[in-house]
């Protein structure tokens, strides 16, 4: 009886803690190469047969140079997505950042994912904010060559103020980190605006005001 009380609470205290090492679910193969044509759903994408894997499926090319990724000509970045099928199921993705001098990408948190941040090129002020009450405020000023690491979910940004173009390679620990823009969700969402106002100490008038510059085409 003992032993079997033993063999229950190890076995518990083993999920419990491979839960909780890994955001993604861990993979059960070697490698799940993307298959976008298939119309399964999955956690992930379906695989595509391991045989047809060709060393292709782990390549990408164009990270050294801007462009090509969906662009904000609101806030003065542009973002270009990483797409290796052979990452599929892996737990991470990655991406190429450019900022243009003055640019922000605005405060915004991942809510399944950790994010690191490697400058490529030019200089960033980068940071994060710690979680309420602390509400600490963690930033430094970036150069090329410089890593910056944030913890998953919690609120960061990145600004240039230098008169260079800077970029910055981000990696996130999930293959669908998500992202949510503060600004954007508190404006240019459905909150109602009595609401808005009185979670940011302000009148309806002023969330008006700033609903505005939200209204996009």
């Amino acid at each position: 009886m003992a032993a079997a009380t033993l063999l229950l609470v190890l076995t518990v205290v083993a999920l419990g803690s491979g839960h909780g090492e890994a955001f993604d679910p861990n993979p059960l193969q070697d490698f799940c190469v993307a298959d976008t044509t298939s119309k399964v759903r999955v956690n992930g994408v379906a695989c595509k047969d391991p045989a047809a894997a060709v060393a292709d499926d782990f390549f990408f090319a164009g990270v050294d140079k801007p462009g090509g990724g969906a662009a904000s000509k609101w806030y003065g970045f542009s973002a270009l997505t990483v797409q290796i099928p052979g990452l599929n199921t892996l737990g991470e993705s990655h991406a190429r950042v450019d900022v243009a001098p003055g640019g922000v990408f605005p405060p915004h948190y991942h809510p399944r994912a950790a994010e690191t941040a490697l400058v490529l090129e030019g200089s960033v002020y980068f940071g994060f904010v710690s979680s309420y009450p602390d509400n600490r405020l963690f930033a430094k000023v970036l150069r090329k060559g410089d890593v910056f690491a944030v913890p998953q979910g919690l609120v960061h940004f990145l600004y240039n103020n230098g008169t260079a173009p800077a970029a910055i390679y981000a990696s996130l620990s999930s293959q669908n980190a998500g992202l949510v823009l503060l600004g954007d969700a508190l404006f240019a969402g459905a909150i109602p605006d009595d609401l808005v106002a009185k979670s940011l100490l302000m009148d309806r008038h002023t969330v008006g005001s700033i609903r505005a510059n939200f209204r996009r085409p």
